[in-house]
Protein backbone atom coordinates (compact mmCIF):
# COMPACT_ATOMS: atom_id res chain seq x y z
CA UNK A 1 0.00 0.00 0.00
CA UNK A 2 1.27 3.28 -0.98
CA UNK A 3 2.39 5.35 1.95
CA UNK A 4 2.78 2.56 4.41
CA UNK A 5 6.17 1.24 4.93
CA UNK A 6 7.06 -2.42 5.24
CA UNK A 7 6.64 -2.58 9.07
CA UNK A 8 2.87 -1.16 8.79
CA UNK A 9 3.79 2.19 10.05
CA UNK A 10 2.14 5.20 7.68
CA UNK A 11 4.62 7.82 6.26
CA UNK A 12 2.58 10.32 8.10
CA UNK A 13 2.91 8.34 10.89
CA UNK A 14 6.16 8.88 11.12
CA UNK A 15 6.81 11.89 9.92
CA UNK A 16 4.44 12.85 13.16
CA UNK A 17 6.87 10.80 15.35
CA UNK A 18 9.75 13.24 13.92
CA UNK A 19 7.67 16.52 15.41
CA UNK A 20 6.77 14.30 18.34
CA UNK A 21 10.50 14.19 19.20
CA UNK A 22 9.99 17.87 20.31
CA UNK A 23 6.85 17.17 23.00
CA UNK A 24 8.82 17.33 25.75
CA UNK A 25 9.59 20.86 25.41
CA UNK A 26 13.63 20.61 24.27
CA UNK A 27 15.04 23.41 21.95
CA UNK A 28 17.03 21.76 19.49
CA UNK A 29 18.38 17.46 18.72
CA UNK A 30 20.93 16.59 16.32
CA UNK A 31 19.43 14.19 13.58
CA UNK A 32 20.59 10.53 15.72
CA UNK A 33 18.72 12.38 18.56
CA UNK A 34 15.35 12.73 16.60
CA UNK A 35 16.47 9.13 15.06
CA UNK A 36 16.33 7.70 18.84
CA UNK A 37 13.13 9.92 20.12
CA UNK A 38 11.46 8.97 17.37
CA UNK A 39 12.10 5.48 17.26
CA UNK A 40 12.95 5.81 13.50
CA UNK A 41 16.21 4.39 11.58
CA UNK A 42 18.88 7.03 10.80
CA UNK A 43 18.27 7.17 6.98
CA UNK A 44 14.36 7.04 7.16
CA UNK A 45 14.78 10.18 10.02
CA UNK A 46 17.73 12.08 7.50
CA UNK A 47 15.07 12.10 4.67
CA UNK A 48 11.87 12.98 6.95
CA UNK A 49 13.68 16.09 8.60
CA UNK A 50 14.91 16.98 5.27
CA UNK A 51 11.23 17.31 4.30
CA UNK A 52 10.43 18.83 7.07
CA UNK A 53 13.19 21.61 6.44
CA UNK A 54 12.32 21.90 3.00
CA UNK A 55 8.87 22.87 4.11
CA UNK A 56 9.55 25.27 6.71
CA UNK A 57 8.51 23.09 9.87
CA UNK A 58 11.90 22.54 10.64
CA UNK A 59 15.22 24.93 10.98
CA UNK A 60 19.09 23.51 10.76
CA UNK A 61 20.92 25.99 12.76
CA UNK A 62 24.79 26.88 12.52
CA UNK A 63 25.40 24.03 15.27
CA UNK A 64 23.92 21.28 13.01
CA UNK A 65 20.58 21.04 15.48
CA UNK A 66 17.10 21.12 14.15
CA UNK A 67 14.50 23.59 15.50
CA UNK A 68 10.92 23.92 15.21
CA UNK A 69 10.27 26.30 11.87
CA UNK A 70 8.56 29.29 11.77
CA UNK A 71 6.28 27.57 9.17
CA UNK A 72 4.77 25.46 12.07
CA UNK A 73 4.39 29.00 14.58
CA UNK A 74 2.48 29.88 11.59
CA UNK A 75 -0.11 27.18 11.18
CA UNK A 76 -0.41 26.90 15.42
CA UNK A 77 -1.60 30.54 14.94
CA UNK A 78 -4.11 29.89 13.66
CA UNK A 79 -5.75 27.96 16.72
CA UNK A 80 -9.08 28.66 16.94
CA UNK A 81 -9.24 27.38 20.87
CA UNK A 82 -5.79 29.46 21.50
CA UNK A 83 -6.09 32.51 19.30
CA UNK A 84 -9.17 34.31 20.09
CA UNK A 85 -9.22 33.07 24.09
CA UNK A 86 -5.45 34.74 23.61
CA UNK A 87 -6.38 37.59 21.75
CA UNK A 88 -9.52 38.21 24.59
CA UNK A 89 -7.02 37.19 27.62
CA UNK A 90 -3.99 39.19 26.59
CA UNK A 91 -5.23 42.95 28.27
CA UNK A 92 -6.48 41.20 31.14
CA UNK A 93 -3.05 39.73 31.82
CA UNK A 94 -1.35 42.65 31.03
CA UNK A 95 -3.06 44.72 34.06
CA UNK A 96 -2.38 41.52 36.38
CA UNK A 97 1.21 41.32 35.26
CA UNK A 98 1.03 45.09 36.01
CA UNK A 99 -0.55 45.04 39.64
CA UNK A 100 1.31 42.30 40.24
CA UNK A 101 5.22 42.01 38.52
CA UNK A 102 4.95 38.05 39.11
CA UNK A 103 4.60 35.59 36.41
CA UNK A 104 0.90 35.47 34.71
CA UNK A 105 -0.46 32.08 32.81
CA UNK A 106 -3.19 31.23 30.81
CA UNK A 107 -3.71 27.49 30.05
CA UNK A 108 -6.67 25.04 28.65
CA UNK A 109 -7.10 21.65 28.67
CA UNK A 110 -6.00 18.71 26.86
CA UNK A 111 -6.63 15.66 28.29
CA UNK A 112 -5.48 15.02 31.17
CA UNK A 113 -3.00 17.66 30.75
CA UNK A 114 -3.15 21.45 30.85
CA UNK A 115 -1.55 23.22 28.25
CA UNK A 116 -0.03 26.92 28.06
CA UNK A 117 -0.97 29.01 25.43
CA UNK A 118 -0.25 32.38 26.40
CA UNK A 119 1.93 33.37 29.28
CA UNK A 120 4.04 36.40 30.84
CA UNK A 121 7.15 36.32 32.34
CA UNK A 122 8.43 38.68 35.22
CA UNK A 123 11.80 40.02 35.12
CA UNK A 124 12.35 39.76 38.57
CA UNK A 125 9.95 36.50 39.61
CA UNK A 126 10.36 32.91 40.82
CA UNK A 127 11.57 30.87 37.58
CA UNK A 128 9.23 28.83 36.48
CA UNK A 129 8.81 25.58 34.17
CA UNK A 130 6.71 26.80 31.97
CA UNK A 131 6.51 28.07 28.09
CA UNK A 132 3.70 28.44 25.44
CA UNK A 133 2.61 24.96 23.85
CA UNK A 134 4.09 22.99 27.36
CA UNK A 135 2.14 19.74 29.02
CA UNK A 136 1.73 19.58 32.42
CA UNK A 137 -0.89 17.12 34.55
CA UNK A 138 -3.78 18.28 35.71
CA UNK A 139 -3.14 18.15 39.34
CA UNK A 140 0.04 19.91 39.64
CA UNK A 141 -0.32 23.17 38.81
CA UNK A 142 -2.54 25.86 39.82
CA UNK A 143 -4.24 26.02 36.38
CA UNK A 144 -4.34 22.26 36.21
CA UNK A 145 -6.35 22.28 39.72
CA UNK A 146 -8.72 24.78 38.37
CA UNK A 147 -9.01 23.09 34.68
CA UNK A 148 -9.51 19.70 36.87
CA UNK A 149 -12.04 20.85 39.16
CA UNK A 150 -14.12 22.04 36.77
CA UNK A 151 -13.73 19.55 34.13
CA UNK A 152 -17.28 16.33 33.52
CA UNK A 153 -16.75 13.75 36.66
CA UNK A 154 -15.60 10.69 34.16
CA UNK A 155 -12.69 12.81 33.46
CA UNK A 156 -11.80 13.55 37.13
CA UNK A 157 -12.35 10.41 38.51
CA UNK A 158 -9.74 8.82 35.47
CA UNK A 159 -7.52 11.32 36.89
CA UNK A 160 -8.02 10.31 40.26
CA UNK A 161 -8.14 6.71 39.61
CA UNK A 162 -4.33 6.87 37.93
CA UNK A 163 -1.52 7.18 39.60
CA UNK A 164 -0.79 11.10 39.87
CA UNK A 165 3.22 12.11 39.46
CA UNK A 166 5.22 13.54 41.97
CA UNK A 167 7.74 16.15 40.68
CA UNK A 168 8.68 17.48 44.75
CA UNK A 169 7.60 16.39 48.08
CA UNK A 170 4.75 18.64 48.01
CA UNK A 171 2.86 17.26 44.61
CA UNK A 172 -0.55 15.87 45.35
CA UNK A 173 -0.19 12.64 44.78
CA UNK A 174 -2.91 11.00 47.40
CA UNK A 175 -6.56 10.62 45.60
CA UNK A 176 -8.40 11.27 48.80
CA UNK A 177 -6.40 14.69 49.21
CA UNK A 178 -6.37 15.99 45.84
CA UNK A 179 -10.04 15.03 45.66
CA UNK A 180 -10.93 17.09 48.94
CA UNK A 181 -8.48 20.10 46.80
CA UNK A 182 -10.93 19.68 43.90
CA UNK A 183 -13.83 20.33 45.83
CA UNK A 184 -12.09 23.69 47.93
CA UNK A 185 -10.98 25.18 43.90
CA UNK A 186 -15.14 24.65 43.17
CA UNK A 187 -16.17 26.65 46.33
CA UNK A 188 -13.77 29.14 46.40
CA UNK A 189 -13.25 29.89 42.71
CA UNK A 190 -9.69 30.04 43.72
CA UNK A 191 -6.96 26.84 43.56
CA UNK A 192 -3.81 27.22 45.37
CA UNK A 193 -1.16 25.10 44.43
CA UNK A 194 2.41 25.15 46.67
CA UNK A 195 5.68 23.71 44.91
CA UNK A 196 4.13 21.06 43.21
CA UNK A 197 6.68 21.82 40.30
CA UNK A 198 9.52 23.47 41.71
CA UNK A 199 10.60 23.71 45.77
CA UNK A 200 10.05 27.48 45.16
CA UNK A 201 7.09 28.53 43.97
CA UNK A 202 3.22 28.91 44.40
CA UNK A 203 0.16 28.76 41.79
CA UNK A 204 -2.66 31.02 42.44
CA UNK A 205 -5.60 29.92 39.51
CA UNK A 206 -8.78 31.29 38.63
CA UNK A 207 -11.67 29.52 35.82
CA UNK A 208 -12.03 31.37 33.01
CA UNK A 209 -15.40 30.50 31.53
CA UNK A 210 -16.91 30.66 28.00
CA UNK A 211 -20.42 31.70 26.53
CA UNK A 212 -22.11 27.98 28.07
CA UNK A 213 -20.83 28.93 31.55
CA UNK A 214 -18.24 26.28 31.44
CA UNK A 215 -14.62 26.27 32.02
CA UNK A 216 -12.91 27.14 29.29
CA UNK A 217 -9.51 27.55 30.42
CA UNK A 218 -7.57 28.84 33.82
CA UNK A 219 -5.54 31.90 34.63
CA UNK A 220 -2.92 32.25 37.45
CA UNK A 221 -0.12 33.95 38.37
CA UNK A 222 3.07 32.29 40.11
CA UNK A 223 5.39 33.78 42.88
CA UNK A 224 7.90 32.53 45.05
CA UNK A 225 6.43 29.94 47.87
CA UNK A 226 7.69 32.31 50.67
CA UNK A 227 6.41 35.76 49.38
CA UNK A 228 4.16 36.75 52.36
CA UNK A 229 1.66 38.67 49.94
CA UNK A 230 0.56 34.88 47.94
CA UNK A 231 -2.85 34.48 49.64
CA UNK A 232 -3.47 38.07 48.69
CA UNK A 233 -3.52 37.01 45.32
CA UNK A 234 -6.18 35.40 45.02
CA UNK A 235 -8.80 38.09 44.18
CA UNK A 236 -6.83 39.92 41.57
CA UNK A 237 -6.30 36.74 39.84
CA UNK A 238 -10.06 36.40 40.37
CA UNK A 239 -11.43 39.65 39.26
CA UNK A 240 -9.21 39.34 35.65
CA UNK A 241 -10.49 35.86 34.99
CA UNK A 242 -14.00 37.18 36.03
CA UNK A 243 -13.17 40.10 33.43
CA UNK A 244 -12.13 37.31 30.26
CA UNK A 245 -15.15 35.58 31.20
CA UNK A 246 -17.15 38.53 30.45
CA UNK A 247 -15.76 39.50 27.29
CA UNK A 248 -15.82 36.16 26.13
CA UNK A 249 -19.67 36.11 26.73
CA UNK A 250 -19.84 39.77 25.17
CA UNK A 251 -21.32 41.31 28.88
Amino acid sequence: MAGVSSNGVSVSARLLSVLDAYADGHAAFTLSEISRRASLPLTTTHRLVGELERWGGLERGEDGRYRIGLRLVELAALCPRGTGLRDVALPFMQDLYEATHQNVQLAVREGTDGVYIERIAGRQAVPVRTRIGAHWPLHATGVGLVLLAFAPAALQEEVLAAPLARFTPHTITDPVTLRRTLAEVRRTGVALSDRQITDDAYSVGAPVTGTDGGCVAALSVVVSYDDPRRASWGPAVRAAAIGISRRLRGT
